[in-house]
């Protein structure tokens, strides 16, 4: 049993089985393999988006056929169409929140394969991962729809998977109304988010 995220080898890739056994304070993901550190608990700013984006989210979904989480929640992607075991799959990330229609994908552990909407909240120690490996990520696992949201520059960037591609569907800024392409009956007042 790991204790001390030290006694981890940074060069050496780990699987989901591996991760189950750690014992540490420290929040990390698996990308593939590879250990990231995630920042420690989010500012001020973060949480707030976070609780009304999850509030707005939540009440559309309360009697509706998806299942809403949020962070922490663990969201394994595996590498392989076949792989089904803790020991195959290298990926597990830890989305903001996410949107899973298909409940055969949830279990006791969080989610296996890909979410049908994610959204994640940008700080500024983590806006490369999650612009780069995690849009990757996302993009490869079949995702069908991706936001991000940034805090500093006050925008929401709306992705949605275009056959195998995302394509950016649009940037929303305060004072606009965003629509999630997959649930054309929910709308989500920008001002509402990012006050």
């Amino acid at each position: 049993m790991i204790t001390d995220i030290n006694q981890l080898d940074i060069h050496q890739k780990y699987t989901y089985a591996d991760y189950l056994t750690w014992r540490f304070a420290d929040r990390v993901e698996l990308i593939k393999g590879w250990i990231k550190r995630m920042s420690p608990a989010p500012l001020d700013r973060h949480q707030r988006i976070s609780n009304n984006l999850s509030y707005e989210v939540n009440s559309y979904f309360r009697k509706g056929p998806c299942q809403v989480r949020v962070a922490p929640y663990d969201v394994r992607l595996p590498d392989r169409k076949n792989a089904t075991t803790d020991k195959e799959i290298y990926t597990v990330v830890q989305p903001d929140i996410c949107v899973i229609c298909d409940e055969s994908k949830i279990d006791r552990r969080g989610c296996v394969g890909a979410p049908d909407w994610v959204i994640e909240i940008l700080s500024p120690g983590n806006t490369r991962l999650e612009m780069h490996e995690k849009f990757d990520l996302y993009e490869e696992n079949g995702v069908v729809e991706y936001w991000t949201v940034h805090s500093e520059d006050e925008n929401i960037m709306q992705f949605v998977l275009d056959g195998e591609k995302f394509r950016l569907e649009k940037i929303y800024v305060p004072g606009q109304t965003i629509t999630p392409v997959l649930f054309p009956n929910l709308t989500i007042e920008t001002d509402d988010v990012l006050a």
